[in-house]
């Protein structure tokens, strides 16, 4: 039975969010300091199970590591089934670098603030105020819906979604396509005849992640000696080669539909073939720093360890590089990285997780223009690559087609991209309502 008194997901999107931020879901990476997702999991089956919902909670291969699922049956049961996933795991924060207490789920100033406010407690809150509203009406939509709310996103997913796609795929069966994180958000350009218009990016693709470890190995010794083989100056030249290297510029589907769509729509002339490109890309303000990243290969030094006595040299020294893959290039890739270390360093893959890229088309690519147009009029959808990953890259292993898509209408002035992992994280109110009508759209007529 429907209940017309019940609350909207609007009426209780914002005071979600800010009580999924108050639960500490600190990511490390490292089991024994991760704090681990049960307690949040657990709380959110709870507001599931409260309007009536069956839920499954899965550990997805440690203990703490919790995993919620819910399904909500559409009327046609023939069609593939759609998920929707959200993470609860954050990366850490020092209360003492914020302006705010970063687990306050803080309610300010027009803005929620916290750790994951943006990545992604928001997508989780406005998934959950929906699935909510969803069984308190009685809404059927036009095909199931599976609601998934993850472990282990912050780490590359080895103790969430790529344990359940490879232990748990009978969670996943009948499910076709999938919407996930880091898209679904405004970027304001100006047009040529004065006036502003938001483009909504809707990510198509991924860049693989890549974390490698270096290792030079030489003849230990005495500080005080000659040393012509030392493992720490043959790894520190190639580390240092490696970190100045510039791969080449390569132009993937989902960038140049990008820049066409921003040429189309802005003042800036953004041709894949502009010997420019890159500086005038800056002109896009803050998301510059992503799509940038976007046009080649990366490989960023950062870990080194060597020694561990001042006057001994050391036998090894390693260091770790963390590489970003361009889809379709990592033969290349790494061919590159092996001509720039040279044969005295070895490498070896630490995490290795594939890139990803799908088509910016289809009904449900349509179903998210229409939701975008719906409660936006000037504004558009047009495809991006992600330089990051998200649990996309677990669920592609299982032919499912997946896309990034938590709609927020942003203020031209929020330095988008510079809140994601960084401090006073926060999201504003004003787009967490309007993400989650556009959401509520999408997902009746998808």
């Amino acid at each position: 039975m429907t209940d017309n008194t019940a609350p909207r997901a609007t009426d209780e999107v914002v005071d979600l969010v800010s009580a999924l931020i108050q639960f500490d879901t600190t990511n490390t990476g490292e089991l024994e300091t991760t704090v681990g997702e049960e307690e949040c999991a657990r709380w959110v089956a709870a507001q599931l199970e409260e309007v009536g919902y069956e839920t499954e909670y899965v550990e997805s291969g440690q203990p703490g590591r919790g995993n919620v699922f819910a399904r909500l049956r559409g009327s046609d049961p023939e069609r593939g089934t759609l998920l929707l996933h959200t993470h609860l795991d954050v990366v850490p924060a020092r209360p003492e670098d914020w302006s705010v207490h970063p687990f306050s789920g803080s309610v300010k100033d027009g803005y929620v603030w916290g750790r994951g406010a943006i990545d992604m407690k928001d997508m989780v809150g406005m998934a959950l105020a929906l699935a909510r509203q969803f069984r308190r009406e009685g809404t059927v939509p036009p095909r199931d819906i599976v609601f998934a709310f993850l472990a282990d996103e912050e780490a590359g997913g080895k103790w969430g979604s790529h344990w359940l796609v490879e232990n748990r795929p009978d969670i996943f069966e009948g499910i076709t396509e999938a919407v996930g994180e880091v898209g679904g958000y405004s970027l304001t350009v100006d047009t040529p005849d004065g006036s502003q218009k938001r483009l909504y990016l809707v990510e198509t693709a991924e860049k693989g992640i890549a974390w490698m470890r270096l290792t030079a190995s030489a003849t230990a010794g005495h500080g005080s000696f000659l040393h012509e083989n030392n493992a720490v100056t043959i790894l520190a030249e190639a580390v240092a080669k490696l970190g100045r290297h510039t791969f080449p510029l390569v132009m993937t589907d989902s960038v140049a539909e990008f820049l066409g769509a921003v040429s189309a729509e802005s003042t800036l002339e953004l041709s894949p073939d502009s010997p420019d490109l890159e500086t005038t890309l800056h002109k896009l303000g803050s998301i510059a720093r992503i799509i940038g990243a976007t046009l080649r290969d990366t490989a960023n030094p950062t870990m080194l360890n060597a020694g561990y006595k001042a006057n001994v040299i050391p036998q090894t020294a390693t260091a770790v590089v963390d590489c970003r893959v361009l889809p379709g290039r990592q033969a290349a890739f790494e061919a590159e990285v092996d001509a720039i270390i040279g044969p005295d360093v070895t490498r070896e893959w630490v995490t290795k997780l594939d890139s990803y890229e799908t088509t910016f088309d289809g009904a449900l690519v349509d179903a998210m223009n229409d939701a975008i147009l719906a409660f936006d009029p000037d504004g558009r959808t047009v495809p991006y690559m992600l330089s990051g990953g998200t649990d996309a890259k677990a669920f592609a292993k299982l032919g499912i087609r997946c896309f990034g898509f938590a709609p927020l209408r942003l203020p031209p002035e929020l330095d988008f991209a510079a809140l994601f992992h960084g401090i006073d994280e926060r999201v504003p109110v004003d787009g967490l309502l309007f993400g989650t009508e556009v959401l509520e759209h999408f997902l009746l007529h998808s």
